[in-house]
């Protein structure tokens, strides 16, 4: 399940909640297809501007910053590559979308690898 947490101001986010949802998930499913569709998880947070801090001090038009959970198998495909190329782009392309072309820059997108067995849903530990 492909689990995308954006870390975007607050004053940035507002009214913006659904259509950034919709789009991050056309984005996932662009890459992955359309089975993944009710499987995309997307949480929102939103920060006020004196809680997001660049060198030392409150940043001042931080771009958007996305984790993307991904399950660690899917690096080891043989177009692992062409995966994370397209993830990161269709992401981005979505960010942006959304907030404007003047944030694609310092979009960035971290995909993270969730091995097998080190999840849990209910209590129980996910074996795939």
């Amino acid at each position: 399940m492909p689990h995308l947490s954006v870390h975007v101001l607050e004053s940035d986010l507002a009214g913006r909640e659904t259509v950034l949802i919709s789009a991050l998930t056309d984005a996932v499913v662009s890459v992955y297809g359309e089975w993944a569709r009710g499987l995309v998880d997307i949480k929102l947070i939103g920060l006020p501007p004196h809680r997001w801090g660049v060198g030392g001090k409150p940043a001042a038009q931080p771009s958007p910053f996305v984790t993307f959970g991904i399950k660690a198998a899917a690096f080891d495909r043989p177009d692992a590559d062409e995966i994370v190329a397209r993830l990161v782009t269709v992401v981005t392309d979505a960010i942006t979308g959304v907030f404007g072309d003047h944030v694609r820059d310092g979009v960035t997108v971290e995909l993270v690898a969730t091995p097998a067995g080190r999840t849990g849903i209910g209590g129980v530990v996910t074996t795939s």
